[in-house]
């Protein structure tokens, strides 16, 4: 069985932004229900030195849609690491990555196997870029933006972590 790159990336992409999407719901639910001010999440940091939560989801469509993006067009930029964008936004912007991949086509994609992708630090074959660099980053990020909701006390677990896997019934 082979597996292509689309369904290594971007299948892969999906599954984890409806993921991320339900575990920003749950955040949501829980801290209406607990009086947390969402402002709150938005700027938890689960060390001083690290980027708040904003970042964590930012990097989350970067490292997804944009990612993709790069990958067809040839040039990838990662996503702002400043910009101010309240929970909702960050929930819009999940939503937005994923409609975008929604549309984004399995020939596309499996056709730029071996095209030059070009970032601010290194150029990369379109799919070392997807497999070593964005699917890596993208995991790293959905992680820390889970721990860090888990850390304010959301009730989430690995199965939303995981969103809906694909099983054989």
């Amino acid at each position: 069985m082979s597996v292509s790159l689309y369904d290594a990336s971007v299948g892969h992409f999906l599954q984890s932004l409806s993921a991320v999407s339900g575990y920003l719901d749950k955040g949501r639910s829980h801290c209406e229900e607990n009086s947390i001010d969402l402002n709150e999440i938005v700027e938890t940091r689960l060390y001083p030195d690290m980027l708040p939560f904003r970042f964590q989801i930012i990097q989350v469509a970067s490292h997804s849609l944009s990612a993709v993006k790069g990958a067809l067009s040839g040039e990838y930029m990662p996503g702002p690491a400043s910009e101010d964008l309240d929970y909702k936004a960050l929930q819009d912007l999940v939503a937005e990555a994923h409609s975008g991949l929604q549309k984004v086509t399995r020939e596309a994609v499996n056709g730029v196997e071996g095209n030059e992708v070009r970032t601010p630090w290194w150029t990369f074959t379109a799919e070392g870029f997807l497999m070593s660099f964005s699917l890596p980053s993208f995991y790293f990020h959905v992680t820390t933006a889970y721990d860090i909701l888990r850390h304010k006390g959301v009730p989430v677990g690995k199965m939303d972590y995981l969103g809906k896997v694909d099983i054989k019934t």
